[in-house]
């Protein structure tokens, strides 16, 4: 057993003599965020590597994202199973959703810092949601230089820690989501109107109006219908909340 960990830190060490300047300083910020030291480097590298607008195929990060987008799906699916034994599944949807939106990922890539292990960054526009897609990129790499086991852990313990996960459960994605599935559940009819308005700089915004039944409950504006929708939304619950427990106990919706 001493004799395996004398070669492992001589194989690392060896490793460690090869590596350039720019691979050592990716791995050393990679073991501070994953909590222990990366094995194939050449992983994260391509994690981190945007694609080419060049015809010539460098790997880049789409591949490995495609990869952590289903490794932290099935690692959260089967969390969230193991930690509510009494939720049903909406309420199971409704958390894996709140984890893995497009949004959450970006929030966590962003306190991450990941853009800046970015491997080429001069001169190239980086999309709104590069720092999720990094994230996902990275949990790939982590998967395959390390496994489901190790990979489950530093998901669970480092990138996504109970913190985090408790934040999220009171958390309020959808508003409009969140009064469908009040609504299906008292047998009651909410709707939404939208319609173009043109302001008086010409410019064009939607108007939603919420309605509960022949009822008009709320409505805003906004750049855009979905917007608008989610805008209306959020203020109807606002005000039907004083009213019902909208929220209730939701783990039993």
């Amino acid at each position: 057993m001493e004799l395996q960990k004398y070669f492992s830190k001589f194989l690392l060490k060896k490793r460690k003599r090869k590596l350039t300047e720019r691979d050592y300083f990716l791995s050393i910020e990679l073991n501070k965020i994953l909590g222990t030291e990366v094995q194939n480097v050449a992983l994260y590298r391509e994690a981190f590597s945007l694609k080419n607008s060049s015809k010539n195929k460098d790997s880049n990060y789409e591949r490995l994202e495609f990869l952590g987008d289903s490794v932290l799906g099935t690692i959260i699916s089967c969390h969230l199973f193991q930690t509510y034994p009494q939720a049903n599944e909406g309420y199971l949807t409704q958390m894996k959703s709140k984890i893995v939106n497009r949004k959450n990922l970006n929030k966590l890539g962003e306190d991450l810092k990941l853009t800046d292990l970015l491997q080429k960054q001069a001169s190239v526009a980086l999309g709104e949601n590069i720092s999720g897609n990094l994230f996902e990129a990275l949990i790939g790499a982590v998967y395959l230089d390390f496994q489901y086991e190790i990979c489950r852990k530093i998901i669970l313990e480092r990138l996504l820690t109970p913190t985090e996960m408790n934040k999220l459960e009171n958390k309020i994605v959808s508003y409009k989501g969140l009064l469908l599935e009040w609504s299906q559940k008292k047998k009651l009819n909410i709707k939404y109107e939208t319609c173009e308005e043109i302001q008086v700089n010409k410019s064009i915004v939607f108007r939603c109006h919420v309605w509960l039944g022949e009822e008009k409950i709320a409505n805003a504006t906004e750049t855009s219908k979905k917007k608008a929708e989610e805008k209306a939304a959020q203020r109807a619950f606002y005000i039907l909340n004083k009213k019902e427990n909208i929220l209730g106990n939701s783990k039993a919706l």
